[in-house]
């Protein structure tokens, strides 16, 4: 059984079909990875530059953030569809191409109007890279082993990313102005354009069915309208400018829902969300992107604009949290074999709301043991959540549907970073703004203009000067460390609702079986078994969950 268990391994090798070495080809994959993922994070200790050059308003600094995120999920079915049709290398080359372009945009932007246009031009070519390099990682590993590793390493480039992100910021920012933090991008992308056109092998998919372009575009669509009425939601305002994109958005997505489910050959497949344990990992795992990268985000702004620590010392803050993840990916297989899925979400989300719950003893005072001991928690009890989430979601998803649960699953992650960005920024708003707006000695247009922001009460005070700035400062330090602790209780919130939903997923992890049948196939199909092995979603779980 043996011999001929190689002899498939072999098989399978040859029929990948890649002239280039495939680890080489994993290095060129893990760099575009890396690129998008450092992107995601690398403005956070960046805002508060960003907030005294440009000036952007509430709702304005808002979108600069989080656009990137929001973008690439809505983009993220629409390109990983197109690759399978017209090609994933190419899809992959172009994004390379984008992303150089609007990195350089972004640069050089003078107003925050720019920067947004720039970020999201930045989040199209994220959306066209991050679903190419998992599509051309599964073909050029098609042993299943092999496979398993590189995606581990193609997971851990992610984290290293958003750990790398905050400190290269702060180092930038330490010795240039808030643009350089995007002129990174271009020398390397320069580099991969040559050398993944020479090296990447290109692949496409069986090409059953059109590609439904209406209804990429109406999702895509439908989500913005929606997050765009959250934000001025959160912003308390309540005009016709609020109710058009929520009932526009609402609107589309309804027609998205009707549309797919009328389709032969959908782009997503709504029938995955009846299964309770699919439907529940998708919610886990946007619930838990919701609390991190928010909070990640405020965390940023407290320690520059609260403690006064510079963009590189932030960056040193909040390590530990990535260190803390990449801790709990390495034990995660263990974890999950002995907890299941449903004991290892909901004890990731306890951990995490514990972390939350900690956190918010922080005050005007630096407490660097509390925030170490609150950011390890944090990031370890998040990752154990993600972890566990995406292999029950990925194992429940039938084999003719791996390639949407896969999307769903990418789009679930970024989904999910993008509203808790805006959910909570919103909420802090909201705690924040009253605060500010009747100091004693500082006039009313004063006022209006420190409740945008906390950069921006600073600046207020720097140009009323005396008593009153004085005290304008303080308050709206004050205010800030409030609206800080209200955040947390709302996010801590989120996630015991997290643990609750969790007791829907199985108890335990049964993929050895499958895993079995899957090799079986393998051996004899030969390589018509080749091509049906690879979007094994059991497969791509265990993958994950050795990762």
């Amino acid at each position: 059984m043996s011999g001929t268990t190689t002899a498939a391994a072999a098989l399978r090798r040859r029929a990948a079909g890649a002239g280039a070495n495939r680890w080489v080809v994993l290095v060129v994959l893990c760099v575009s990875l890396l690129l998008v993922a450092l992107d995601a994070t690398v403005l956070h200790v960046a805002v508060p530059a960003v907030t005294e050059d440009l000036r952007p308003g509430a709702i304005e600094l808002l979108w600069i953030v989080d656009v990137y995120p929001l973008v690439c999920a809505s983009l993220l079915i629409l390109f990983g569809t197109l690759g399978d049709r017209v090609g994933r290398r190419r899809i992959l080359l172009l994004g390379y191409g984008l992303f150089g372009v609007a990195s350089a945009m972004a640069a050089l932007a003078g107003t925050a109007q720019t920067l947004i246009v720039a970020r999201a031009l930045l989040g199209v070519g994220g959306a066209m890279i991050m679903p190419a390099t998992l599509s051309i990682l599964r073909q050029v590993f098609p042993d299943r082993r092999e496979r398993a590793l590189a995606i581990g390493i193609w997971s851990a480039v992610a984290a290293v990313g958003a750990a790398v992100g905050p400190l290269l910021g702060g180092f930038l920012l330490e010795h240039f102005w808030w643009g350089s933090v995007f002129l990174v991008n271009i020398p390397l992308m320069l580099v991969s354009l040559p050398v993944g056109r020479l090296l990447l092998p290109e692949s496409k998919g069986d090409g059953r069915g059109p590609w439904d372009v209406v209804g990429a575009l109406m999702a895509a669509a439908g989500l913005f309208g929606l997050v765009l009425g959250v934000k001025r939601l959160g912003g308390g305002e309540l005009d016709a400018f609020t109710a058009v994109p929520l009932t526009v958005g609402a609107s589309l997505i309804v027609l998205f829902v009707r549309r797919q489910r009328r389709r032969a050959h959908p782009l997503v497949d709504l029938r995955m969300f009846a299964r309770p344990a699919f439907s529940t990992s998708v919610g886990c795992i946007v619930l838990a992107m919701l609390a991190l990268v928010g909070l990640e985000l405020i965390a940023a702004q407290y320690l520059q604009l609260v403690l006064g620590l510079s963009p590189l010392q932030t960056g040193l803050r909040l390590l530990p949290l990535t260190v803390a993840a990449m801790a709990a990916g390495l034990v995660g297989a263990r974890m999950l074999r002995r907890f299941g899925p449903r004991r290892m979400v909901s004890l990731g989300f306890c951990l995490t709301a514990a972390a939350v719950v900690l956190l918010t003893a922080m005050g005007g005072e630096d407490n660097p043991a509390l925030m170490l001991s609150g950011f390890v928690l944090l990031g370890f009890g998040l990752e154990t959540t993600l972890f566990g989430a995406y292999e029950s979601m990925l194992s429940e998803a039938p084999p003719e549907q791996a390639g949407g649960a896969a999307a769903i699953g990418e789009t679930s992650y970024q989904l999910g970073a993008g509203i808790g960005i805006a959910l909570l920024g919103s909420v802090m708003n909201a705690a924040y703004t009253p605060g500010v707006s009747s100091v004693p000695g500082v006039p009313a247009p004063a006022s209006a203009a420190a409740g945008h922001s906390l950069g921006e009460a600073y600046e207020v005070a720097g140009r009323l000067g005396g008593p009153a700035g004085a005290a304008l400062r303080q308050t709206a330090r004050d205010c800030f460390v409030h609206g800080l602790h209200v955040t947390l209780l709302v996010s801590a919130g989120l996630l015991v609702l997290g643990a609750v939903m969790a007791l829907r997923l199985p108890r335990v992890m049964q993929c050895e079986t499958a895993a079995a049948g899957d090799e079986t196939a393998a051996v004899k199909g030969g390589s018509a078994a080749v091509e049906a092995e690879i979007p094994a979603p059991r497969e791509v779980a265990e993958s994950r969950v050795s990762a």
